[in-house]
């Protein structure tokens, strides 16, 4: 690729990751693929949602953007949201279509990653979300143990009282 077009790719990809909805919303008007991807695998969406610019990520989704796509790291744009916090965008990727318990080849979910996190009110929208506390990673560590392997002191309280119902 010649330089121009690097740069216009640069270009785009910092719009997303900006949250900047209008200049991105106009090239997506005239044809730019919704599901771009960077030199690591993120997404235009990942970069939006990670970044917690919620209309960014809405136009991205109304122009086709795959809520599941994944980034090479095997991570979807919910479980990007759900890292930080950001109970907004969350709800928006699931009303889109993202599924809740979705994972990349590791097989963490967005709920696994919350919980790593300490991210307890996350873990909470994601559990009346659907999401389910039982699952556990392709290493077959659950959801508690990822936790607790974390420190995340308050997620593991949490999961106690809804794994043990106690």
């Amino acid at each position: 690729m010649d330089e121009e077009t690097l740069e216009f790719a640069r270009r785009v990809f910092q719009f997303a990751r900006t949250g900047q909805t209008e200049e991105l919303g106009a090239l997506l008007g005239q044809g730019l693929p919704p599901n771009l991807r960077n030199e690591r695998g993120d997404s235009l969406l990942m970069l939006a949602c990670y970044h917690g610019h919620l209309e960014t990520a809405r136009v991205l989704l109304e122009h086709g953007a795959d809520p599941e796509l994944l980034n090479d790291a095997g991570q979807t744009p919910l479980a990007g949201a759900a890292f930080k916090g950001d109970a907004a965008v969350v709800a928006l990727l699931l009303e889109r279509g993202a599924q809740v318990d979705a994972a990349g080849p590791n097989g963490k979910t967005a709920l696994m990653i919350a919980a790593m996190f300490n991210r307890v009110e996350m873990m909470r929208m994601l559990i009346e979300r659907g999401a389910d506390p039982h699952l556990s990673d392709a290493a077959g560590i659950p959801i508690r143990e990822a936790a607790a392997r974390m420190g995340a002191v308050e997620a593991v309280d949490f999961l106690n009282r809804i794994l043990d119902g106690g």
